[in-house]
C-alpha cells in the first residue's frame, strides 16, 4: 500500500492481483458504498504504468478542481480522466476502466484526513476478493506493449524521452500526455 499526501488530500493507492469481477456496475458500486465520503476509482492495473502515472493523474486532477478546470464534476473520474490521457469519459474508461473477468486492479483513494482513507481501505476490503499486490502497480516489460498502443505512443515519443530504459522513456511520455490535457481545456 502507498500513503501519500497531495494538495492537503490523503491518497492511498493499493494493488489487488486476482480480482474477480461478475458485473462491473454491481462492483463498482459496491466499492463506492464501503467507501464512506471519500472518493475512490479503480482502475485495469494492466494499464498503469506504476505509481508516478497514478500520482501525477491524482496531481493533475487536483489542480483542474482547483483552478475551475476540471472535465467532470466527480474527482474519481477526473482522476481517470488524466490517468488515461483522455477527455471523453468513455474513452478513458475504454483503456483504463475494469473489466468483467478475472483481473489485477488498482483502488485509488482519496481523502479529506488520513483516518478516512484507512477506513475506507478497510471498507473495500471487506468486500474484495483476490489479493493485495502492490506489485500489480509497477510498469513491467508485458504492460508495455500495451500501454505504447494504448496511450498511441509513437516510436519518435519514446526516442525522444530515451534518456534511460525504454519503460521510462513509456512513462514519461505518458506523465506528458497528463500534462498536456490540461492545456486542451
Amino acid at each position: 500500500m502507498i500513503k501519500v499526501e497531495v494538495l492537503d488530500k490523503y491518497i492511498i493507492v493499493e494493488g489487488f492481483r486476482n480480482v474477480k469481477i461478475s458485473d462491473v456496475e454491481s462492483f463498482l458500486n459496491l466499492i463506492k458504498a464501503k467507501a464512506g465520503g471519500t472518493y475512490v476509482q479503480v482502475l485495469d492495473a494492466n494499464m498503469v504504468a506504476g505509481f508516478e502515472h497514478i500520482y501525477f493523474a491524482v496531481l493533475n486532477a487536483l489542480k483542474s478542481f482547483r483552478a475551475n478546470l476540471n472535465m467532470s464534476k466527480n474527482l474519481a473520474i477526473e482522476v481517470m480522466l488524466f490517468a488515461s490521457g483522455q477527455d471523453q469519459i468513455k474513452n478513458a474508461i475504454e483503456i483504463l476502466g475494469v473489466k468483467p473477468g478475472l483481473q489485477n486492479i488498482v483502488v485509488i483513494i482519496i481523502a479529506e484526513s488520513k483516518d478516512d482513507a484507512e477506513s475506507a481501505l478497510g471498507g473495500i476490503l471487506s468486500v474484495l476478493s483476490g489479493e493485495r499486490d502492490e506489485g500489480v502497480i509497477e510498469l513491467t516489460e508485458e504492460k508495455i506493449p500495451s500501454l505504447i498502443k494504448a496511450f498511441n505512443i509513437s516510436r519518435l515519443e519514446l526516442e525522444a524521452f530515451m534518456r534511460g530504459s525504454l519503460r521510462d522513456a513509456l512513462k514519461n511520455a505518458i506523465i506528458e500526455r497528463m500534462a498536456l490535457l490540461i492545456t486542451q481545456r
